[in-house]
């Protein structure tokens, strides 16, 4: 049996899928506040649900209970409920969800978190490298995934990147090359990660199979599509200015993020893919699919 934590998010619920493919048995943690919708996904695609929060160290436990690993890949950024914070969720809770995997001996732990290039000053930054550091002390055999962009986020209007309406918006000069990866290959690395020996006790920076510039990216949406897009420059002193700024967590922490990609995420990925047999989606694949579904 195998938990995911985060399991009605895009990347949870496609880490199930993937699973379940393989036949493994699913254990799906949702929330009571969780979309109807996205819970009965889970229930069809063959998954155990079981009702917690991260901030619930008994629903932790109930969660943990019988289980050979745990994969999260959890965070407050997309899903922030009222009570919810980058402190008590990503952080608290994520220890949290150790100690129970602890507790209940657990066998492997993967953890998704983010790109060592994507250092910040902010409480995602920090949370992500104490609860890494929790991680590689508690005793379980663990794979931390340090995941670059992901394209379904990052090259999406989410980001004032607007395929469709032929638009985009470039952090900095976009000149700086970055990874971008598909949260799909994500899902992937982290399904292989949960066996055999050559993830245990490896942290991997991850990044999709070509490190490209923004401006490059425009460049293969615009051929593809056959026109030209509108592109929008947010200089960097400006994404500082707003850094400095802001004074909620999240907005920092979006500022933070902004700032990072700024200074590029290239990942050299030739290690990974020796261990992990993954044929990885290229943006120029992401791209096609994406002007396709307009």
């Amino acid at each position: 049996m195998h938990l995911v934590v985060g399991a009605t998010g895009v990347l949870g619920g496609e880490i199930c899928r993937k699973l379940r493919e393989r036949g493994e048995d699913v254990r799906a943690l949702v929330r009571k506040t969780s979309d109807a919708g996205k819970v009965q996904r889970l229930r069809d695609l063959g998954c155990e649900v079981v009702v917690g929060d991260l901030q619930d160290r008994k629903s932790m436990d109930r969660a943990c209970a019988g289980v050979w690993s745990v994969i999260s890949t959890a965070t407050t950024m997309a899903s922030r409920q009222p009570h919810d914070s980058l402190t008590k969720t990503d952080l608290e809770g994520q220890l949290s969800l150790i100690d129970a995997a602890e507790r209940h001996d657990v066998k492997r732990f993967v953890l998704i978190s983010a790109s060592s290039n994507l250092e910040g000053d902010t409480s995602l930054h920090k949370a992500k490298r104490k609860v890494e550091e929790k991680l590689r002390e508690s005793g379980i055999a663990y794979t931390i995934l340090r995941a670059s962009c992901f394209m379904e986020i990052w090259l999406s209007p989410y980001f004032g990147f607007d395929a469709l309406n032929r638009k985009a918006r470039i952090l900095g000069a976009g000149d700086r090359p970055i990874s971008f990866i598909s949260l799909h290959d994500v899902a992937e690395f982290a399904v292989q990660s949960i066996d055999g020996d050559a993830a245990a006790n490896h942290t991997f920076d991850i990044g999709g199979p070509q490190a490209l510039t923004a401006l490059q990216v425009v460049k293969i949406f615009e051929k593809l599509a056959g026109e030209r897009f509108d592109v929008v420059h947010v200089p960097e002193h400006v994404l500082k200015q707003q850094y400095d700024a802001a004074k909620e967590d999240y907005e920092k922490t979006i500022a933070g993020l902004a700032l990072g990609v700024c200074g590029g995420d290239e990942i050299d990925m030739t290690d990974v893919l020796r261990r992990f047999p993954v044929q990885m989606k290229s943006v120029e694949q992401f791209a096609r699919e994406s002007l396709a579904a307009g």
